[in-house]
């Protein structure tokens, strides 16, 4: 099985682009073997790598925003080097996708865990954290998904944001990013091995401070002026309907 640096990928359409940031080469050729047997070839698949194993060349952040401009199949599969897919197969991925598709066409990422609200957990995999793990029912319609093994629509035509760097909660943002589009997420029953069972660290704390300042700031209440109107907008209804009256926005006014 061939493998093409992502900046050497060539025109064509298959089904899937299986994209990683690769930092251990005799791991990743594991996880590219695995995909073998388990039905993904060149002929369906095209296997996308960023080389960071003499250092971190991009971060998981503009890796993915690299592979999201870069891959040109109508699946982007971005996944972790250390996964191997010992139960499933690439025709069990279709199914699921296509279960999907029969529930939600909007859907823009699928994975294999997340939450449903604050209190349901999704989930489907082995890890060290157990054995043949499951929690249903799945397909399930989620706000968030762990990175480990993510599948992306194409035609969503989705990005990540700017700025923020690190190695967590890139498809947390890149979940919330969908649903501002209109988009939607989901887990689905697609069985992996995936050898880590997470590592919160520094930097994992670090990232997850970047992610709450970047949306404090992109989600701030605001008045709006355009060519034509003006108009207040923020998370709350109540407030918007509040801020829109003729008396605010005289007090507005006087203030500047």
């Amino acid at each position: 099985m061939n493998a093409t640096e992502v900046d050497n990928i060539t025109e064509k359409q298959k089904l899937f682009s299986i994209c990683t940031l690769m930092t251990n080469l005799s791991e990743y050729k594991e996880m590219l073997e695995s995909f073998r047997n388990a039905g993904f070839s060149d002929k369906n698949s095209d296997f996308l790598y960023i080389d960071n194993s003499k250092g971190n060349k991009y971060d998981a952040y503009s890796g993915v925003r690299k592979f999201l401009n870069s891959a040109k199949n109508k699946y982007i599969v971005i996944c972790h080097q250390d996964i191997l897919l010992d139960f499933d197969t690439c025709d069990t991925l279709l199914q699921r996708i296509k279960e999907v598709d029969n529930i939600d066409t909007n859907w823009a990422i699928l994975g294999n865990a997340g939450h449903s609200s604050f209190n349901d957990f999704r989930l489907r995999i082995t890890d060290p954290h157990g054995e043949n793990r499951f929690k249903g029912p799945l397909p399930a319609k989620v706000y968030d998904l762990d990175e480990n093994f993510l599948i992306i629509k194409n035609s969503a035509q989705l990005s990540i944001s700017n700025n923020i760097d690190g190695f967590h909660f890139y498809a947390t943002d890149i979940c919330i990013i969908a649903d501002i589009l209109g988009f939607s997420a989901y887990v689905i029953d697609f069985h992996l091995y995936h050898k880590s069972g997470g590592n919160c660290n520094r930097s994992f704390f670090e990232s997850k401070k970047k992610l709450i300042d970047k949306y404090t700031y992109a989600f701030r209440p605001r008045y709006m002026k355009t060519t034509c109107t003006k108009f207040f907008i923020s998370g709350y209804a109540w407030l918007n309907k509040f801020m829109m009256q003729t008396y605010m926005y005289s007090i507005r006014k006087r203030l500047k």
